[in-house]
């Protein structure tokens, strides 16, 4: 399986993911929208912080079931566990070494975030 690294934008966080990307998910929920973010999907083994992990910090809201990290030095969102799967890492792919040339062409999946089942009543 290949490994791929990413990374921040001052580069202090770090990580490698091992997966065979297959797609990119587009969220349209508040916090995905403003960041700009399109998820890559990885297992928890597969994701591993490479330095930096101390200078990360975790950002919650509404249900605080999702869990958004980003480096307290630049900002940038690296990953996070979605609400829709906090079983699972959902990495920025933005912030992978070489995005234009390993992710950018995947298959682009759309999520509805702005409906997310959690929030419908019944």
């Amino acid at each position: 399986m290949p490994a791929y690294e990413g990374g921040c934008h001052c580069n202090t966080v770090r990580f490698t993911v091992n997966l065979e990307p297959t797609r990119l998910i587009d969220c349209n929920c508040s916090i995905c929208t403003k960041k700009g973010v399109l998820h890559l999907p990885v297992e928890d083994a597969d994701l591993a912080v490479t330095a930096g992990e101390t200078a990360l910090s975790i950002y919650q809201f509404g249900s605080d079931t999702a869990r958004h990290w980003f480096c307290q030095h630049c900002g940038i969102h690296v990953f996070g566990r979605p609400r829709t799967a906090p079983h699972r890492y959902s990495v920025n792919a933005r912030c992978m070494d070489d995005f234009h040339e390993h992710f950018k062409n995947l298959p682009m999946v759309s999520f509805d975030g702005i409906h997310h089942p959690a929030d419908e009543v019944g």
